[in-house]
């Protein structure tokens, strides 16, 4: 299990990029932007954590490291839920249109803010689709 000092290295380069990426001006990251890339960051490593270079049971860590690296661009108090509430809101529909998610990833999205935002709410909304799919139910 890596150490959050260990991950932190580790991801540096990571939130380097995603900064710049998210840059207008030199130093001045777009908000939305940022937090549409920060989003799409943590989805892909909850999903596939051993292609980001880390273990599942580094996730917890990983979240503490990704949280002060968003208040250090977004500001204090600022997380995970907060970026997905962004996701789910008008606004962040609109900025994933500007920056030309396609459909697939605007819904990976999508769907991790129902899993952040509301658990119980998408353990129904998942049963709904199982009952209708006649895919087995989940325990």
């Amino acid at each position: 299990m890596l150490d959050l000092l260990d991950l932190k290295h580790a991801f540096d380069p990571v939130f380097d990029d995603l900064r710049a990426r998210s840059s207008v001006v030199d130093r001045f990251v777009d908000r939305n932007i940022y937090q549409v890339y920060v989003a799409t960051l943590w989805a892909n490593v909850v999903l596939s954590p051993g292609e980001a270079g880390i273990e599942e049971e580094d996730l917890e860590n990983l979240h503490d490291v990704v949280v002060a690296e968003i208040e250090q661009v977004l500001g204090p108090g600022t997380d995970l839920n907060a970026v997905f509430a962004f996701i789910s809101s008008k606004q962040g529909e609109q900025t994933m249109a500007e920056v030309k998610l396609n459909q697939t990833h605007k819904d990976l999205l999508q769907y991790f803010s129902s899993m952040i935002l509301d658990p119980e709410g998408h353990k129904k909304w998942m049963q709904e689709i199982r009952d209708k799919t006649g895919l087995p139910r989940s325990n």
